[in-house]
């Protein structure tokens, strides 16, 4: 039987290399990822239970350096992995059938630090998951990883060739689909009223584009003070995910 879905992209040439112990450490306690080899130093090392199917190379903390960008924390840990295998949309909507946790879009959030902050929010707050476009959207990464502090192994993360077309298969699974931006005439509380909802945030600067906005069900914005025009997408995702998994619903 076909699944249904949209079908990502293969994963860029090349595996990424995480860094830093949250990072490298979630990703040894995945089962669903596949670490190739790591890179360390005794000290660290010391506490940690490392599969012995997993090459290791022991390492000073100034080799680890030249295996990350400039001044990244490693922390005296480096993983090479495989990218984790591709999550269809319509496998998540069915696994989440029964299940009242928001899901979280984005809209060409391309800084791999905010996606990894938001992947963080969205495991603080319980997201079901959270969905990207293919394209302008960054591949995963040690910066990825490191900001998600853990998190990118935690919350399921879908890719999809056409989000527009993503976001009509949300709401036929049922879920009300709620576009952030500063200038929508209500609030996100407001927006969400008491039904399951799909979050939708755009890029920074540009926000949602057109043809987002116009596939999402309601618009919301959060009562920032007026002093300040908008907030860092990431910082919006975290607050618009808190509203949504502190509602009392029915």
């Amino acid at each position: 039987m076909a699944r249904r879905g949209h079908r990502p992209s293969q994963a860029p040439a090349g595996r990424p290399r995480f860094w830093g112990r949250h990072a490298v450490i979630a990703a040894l306690a995945n089962p669903d990822r596949v670490v190739r080899k790591m890179w360390a130093t005794r000290e660290a090392l010391a506490s940690l239970d490392i599969p012995p199917v997993i090459p290791i190379t022991y390492a000073e903390v100034t080799d680890l350096a030249r295996l990350v960008p400039s001044d990244a924390p490693h922390q005296g840990l480096v993983a090479e992995v495989d990218p984790l295998e591709d999550i269809w949309l319509g496998d998540l909507l069915e696994q989440g059938a029964d299940d009242r946790r928001p899901l979280l879009v984005l809209d060409q959030v391309t800084d791999p630090h905010n996606v990894g902050a938001i992947l963080r929010s969205a495991a603080a707050f319980d997201a079901l998951g959270i969905i990207t476009p293919d394209r302008n959207a960054p591949p995963e990464s040690g910066t990825i990883a490191r900001a998600a502090s853990g998190a990118l192994e935690m919350v399921p993360w879908v890719r999809v060739v056409n989000l527009a077309r993503a976001l009509e298969e949300i709401a036929e699974a049922g879920f009300w689909r709620v576009g952030l931006t500063g200038e929508a005439p209500q609030t996100l509380e407001q927006a969400m009223g008491q039904q399951r909802v799909a979050l939708v945030l755009g890029a920074e600067g540009e926000g949602m584009r057109q043809n987002t906005a116009a596939h999402c069900d309601e618009l919301g914005r959060l009562p920032i003070s007026p002093r300040m025009e908008s907030l860092n997408v990431s910082n919006a995702a975290a607050i618009a995910l808190y509203a949504a998994a502190t509602r009392v619903l029915p």
